[in-house]
Formats: structure tokens, sequence, C-alpha cells
């Protein structure tokens, strides 16, 4: 063990020392049950005119202390910032004051006194009485930042909460945005609903689920991937606008921008299509900017980026023509696609299609161009099960991915009410399942019961809520959005 380890063992094992001297002294702060607080620290800088020389009492954690002899000033951290308070011994008396100087940075204490402003201009709080409302057993870290403290700092959010500022900030203004997309819904007479998170049957996206074991039914559950196929039910039950957000989880790779748990958001509207669900897109993302924000303009990693409607449209295979050089008018065959894909670097997969050729060259060579908000529409009827068929060109869909920086940020079509084409859909997907596609759609036949009692002509729309979240905090990784994401056990040695 070296010096340092040495010393941070001695440095634990004396405030543990002095928490039993507090408990022998019949002073155990574990014992306090509350306290009354008055105002925030934010509350008494904004109003300190109107406070200055009134009795205040505060509670926060220790952040800076500075004794000197008979008097001292510590920061007090509260959810709203820090404040100074100044504690004299002839003011809280020479037993209190002597067991504040034991005090020790991270213990969280209770504090009345008169709102005053030092000779220096600092709004502070003279202290009459400081009460130890909880004993720090650990240390907080001066410097909490840089990539060797990454890990940690996820893992150990309380802490990166305490002493990183910029990171609670971040979640306030999630949660801001969060408010203002059910705000913009609920004032158009969407409604909120909650569906069910355990499936029997893992549908509505082509994703891989987490698998779970229902004990007393003795039968595998699914974790939802998707709420899509239950929010149309409530559709078909004549709810005609409603949507959910919530935890959606898909078994796959970890990144920058996935986390195999997430929160997504699904509406439907009856009576729309994909067209409608375009104007709620670019209008919900502007509006939860402008609420967080203030701005529809944002810098987000030094690229500037505006939300502003109305954004740009183009469809898959234009996207695919102006980026990958394919002209798919003149390409009519699957063969055809299959030795374009071969000649563009493209991994060939099994019974594969022209639409799925398309899409892996708009995946390839397009998605990379998208930073300023585009909807990439049309998308082929092949990676589209749940979309309903343009009229004119059957062969796509009347449907379209939002991008922004990149990054796809939300999924929505027409949805498809034809009972009869969506059970071949189905039926392809599970061709493709047994192909080895085990991201492919499980066949859902209540759904499908559904669908023949009768679902209207709806919009449907998808919008992964932390990405959006990522430009709004100008946050490099999903991580940075999300309080406790998944993180590997410490000591797991097996391979990301």
């Amino acid at each position: 063990m070296n010096t340092e380890e040495l010393s941070l063992n001695e440095m634990l094992k004396v405030r543990r020392e002095k928490l039993a001297k507090l408990q022998e002294m019949g002073k155990d702060p574990f014992k306090i049950e509350k306290y009354d607080l008055t105002h925030h620290s934010k509350d008494i800088k904004d109003k300190f005119e109107e406070l200055e020389g009134k009795e205040v009492s505060i509670a926060g954690r220790i952040m800076s202390k500075r004794i000197q002899g008979k008097a001292g000033f510590i920061d007090v951290q509260d959810q709203e910032g820090r404040i100074q308070s100044y504690v004299r011994k002839d003011r809280i008396g020479e037993e209190d004051y002597d067991l504040f100087v034991t005090y020790d940075i991270g213990d969280i204490v209770g504090i009345k006194g008169e709102v005053f402003q030092t000779k220096r201009g600092e709004i502070s709080v003279k202290a009459n009485e400081v009460t130890l409302l909880s004993k720090s057993l650990q240390i907080l870290p001066e410097k909490f930042h840089g990539l060797k403290d990454l890990d940690l700092r996820y893992r150990q959010r309380y802490v990166d909460l305490i002493v990183n500022p910029e990171v609670k900030e971040a979640f306030l203004t999630r949660n801001k945005a969060i408010k203002a997309i059910k705000e913009y819904l609920d004032d158009r007479g969407f409604l909120e609903v909650d569906t069910p998170i355990l499936n029997t049957i893992a549908g509505g996206a082509s994703a891989r689920p987490f698998i779970t074991h229902h004990n007393t039914l003795d039968i595998d559950m699914y974790l939802r991937i998707a709420n899509e196929l239950y929010l149309k039910r409530l559709i078909v039950g004549g709810f005609e606008k409603v949507y959910e957000m919530g935890r959606m989880f898909r078994n796959e790779g970890m990144s920058i921008k996935h986390n195999p748990e997430y929160t997504a958001i699904e509406l439907y509207q009856a009576y729309a299509d994909y067209e409608d669900m375009m104007r709620i897109t670019e209008e919900i993302v502007a509006y939860a900017a402008q609420k967080a924000l203030g701005t529809t303009k944002i810098n987000y990693q030094g690229t500037e980026i505006d939300l502003t409607p109305p954004w740009n449209r183009m469809s898959m295979q234009e996207a695919v023509k102006k980026y990958a050089g394919v002209d798919f008018d003149e390409i009519k065959t699957d063969e055809e696609a299959i030795e374009i894909a071969k000649q563009k670097g493209i991994e060939i997969k099994p019974e594969m299609t022209r639409g799925q050729v398309i899409n892996d060259l708009f995946e390839e060579y397009a998605e990379e161009h998208l930073i300023q908000p585009t909807f990439i529409t049309h998308h082929p009827v092949e990676v589209s099960p749940l979309a309903k068929r343009n009229p004119e060109n059957p062969a796509i869909t009347n449907r379209f991915e939002a991008f922004v920086n990149r990054w796809e940020i939300a999924n929505a079509f027409s949805e498809l009410n034809d009972p009869i084409d969506q059970r071949g859909r189905f039926m392809d997907q599970l061709r493709q399942r047994e192909l080895g596609d085990d991201e492919a759609h499980m066949l859902d036949e209540d759904f499908l019961n559904a669908l023949e009692v009768g679902l209207p002509p709806t919009g449907g729309l998808g919008i992964g809520i932390d990405r959006v979240m990522m430009l709004l905090t100008n946050s490099s990784s999903i991580r940075d959005v999300i309080l406790f994401p998944t993180m590997k056990p410490i000591g797991d040695k097996k391979q990301d």
C-alpha cells in the first residue's frame, strides 16, 4: 500500500472516530429525522434586499471550510447552488463551535441565521445555530472530471452531481424539455397512457429483446422493445390520440448513443398520416428546445444546428442517389441490386432484396451527411413491416426517419391497417428469423385480431428522447443524459 492510500485510509478512519465521539456525546446526526427549511441558496441571493437582516433556515452539504480562530466560513451547497455561511464562536456558543470546527467537507448541515452581505459583497448567512444532519464517511474528490474518471462518474452519479454543477444542469434541462414535450401533446388533445413493460411477445420494432421468466405462469417473457402494438390497440379501442413516454429495453450493443435501456416516446393519432407526424416531430423538438434553452438554434460540439421548422425532406432513394451515386430508378431487380451492393462493399445477406440494398446503401453512404435536421422518407417495404404502402408505388412505404447530427432521432409512418397485408409481412419477418435474423419481428396473433376488428387510418411516431437530450445539453455520450447508465460490474473481466 502506497503513502497516498495509507493517508486516505487514515482520513476515512478519522471520520468514523468523529462520528463515534458524537454518538458518545448523545449527538448522533443519524438520529435526526427532519429539518425545517425556509429558503434555498438561490432564493436568498435573488431576494437579498427583501431578506437582508431577517432570519432564514437553510440546509446542504459543506463544500469548503475556512477556520480563522474563533470564526469560520463554510460554503453550503443545496439543490439550487451554493451560499456562504459565517460562523462565530460567540454567536453559536463555545460547545457548538468546538464541534463545528471538526465538521468535514461533505458533511450535511442545517443553519439558522441572518442574511447579510460581507465587506467583499458576498451574500451570506450569519449563523445563529449550526446542526450536523448527516456525517459523510467518505471523502469527496477535489476534481472529478477528465477521461480517467469517466467510468467512476457514471458509476457514482451521486458524487458526480455533488462536485460537478454542470452535470446537474444537464438533467434540469432534460426535465424542462420532457415537460415541454408532454405539454405540447397534452395541449393538442393527446391522452397519456401506460402499457405493459413485460410482454409475452417482443413486438413493435426490429430489435433483440431481453428475456426473463415468470415463475407462477412458467413462461418466458420479454422486456418491451417498443410500445407500438399496444398503443395501436388503444386506437382500435376508440381513443383517437394517445402517447406514452417510458423506458424501452434492447439487448444490443452499447455506444456513445446506445444504452440497453433508454427513454422513448411513441404517439398515435387516428385519421392522420405520416405527413402529420412530420409536422409534429419538427414542432415538438423545436418546442422542447425553446422551452428548455430559450432558442431553437443550438451548438452541438462546435456545430451550429438549427432546429427551427420546417426541416429538410428527402426520399431514401434520392439520398442514395445523391450520396452513394446509385440511381435505383434504373435498377429494377433484386439480382441487379445485389451486384451493386457487392461493388459498394455492402454485406450480402441470405435472400437479400432490392429494398434491403437501398436501406443498407443509405446507412453506409448517406447518414453521415445528415447534420441539419432532415426527414428521410419512403423507406422500402422490406424494412418497414408496420408501415402503410405508398398508393402510387407499393414497393415503398409512407414512412420517415428524422435525422439530426447524423443520428436517427425519430421514426414514423402512416400505420399499416390492412390485416391481410400485415399478416403477410409478419410471415416474411418469421422467415427472416428462421434465416438467423434475431431482430426480426415475432408473429403477434392478438395484434392481427385487433387489426381485423378495425384500425382507422392512423399516423404513428416514435422519438428517441435520450438522443434529443444529448443535442439539447451538448452531451457527447448518451451516458451523460441518463442518470444511472448501464455499467459492467466492477471486477467483471468479460469483454464488453
